[in-house]
């Protein structure tokens, strides 16, 4: 059994632009939280990515992510080896969960 329901488009417009702003804001309060920072210990990109520490710090040493060393050669990660790192495992719809790789 097939439901078609109609809505006019008028009605629809205000809560699509509503749903669009609240979006845009929680987005732009969580771009301000990484703002701030030039770069993330180990336990704050881990926190950043909903990993555990061992598990950010594995993917280091196996080379899947990118990190800089600073003072007292502490471990390191640039917003940009955070956001790169979720970029090259980005899976494009319909691919059925299944990664580039």
């Amino acid at each position: 059994m097939n439901t078609v329901i109609q809505v006019d488009p008028d009605l629809l417009r205000p809560v699509v632009q509503a749903v669009v702003v609240e979006v845009l804001a929680r987005l732009e309060v969580d771009r301000a939280k990484l703002d701030h920072k030039l770069a993330y210990g180990e336990a704050e990109a881990a926190q950043l990515l909903s990993l555990n520490t061992w598990q950010l710090r594995d993917l280091r040493l196996r080379g899947e992510i990118g990190f800089s060393r600073g003072p007292c050669r502490k471990i390191m990660y640039a917003k940009r080896d955070l956001l790169e790192f979720l970029a090259r495992r980005r899976v494009e719809p319909g691919r059925n969960g299944k990664s580039r790789d």
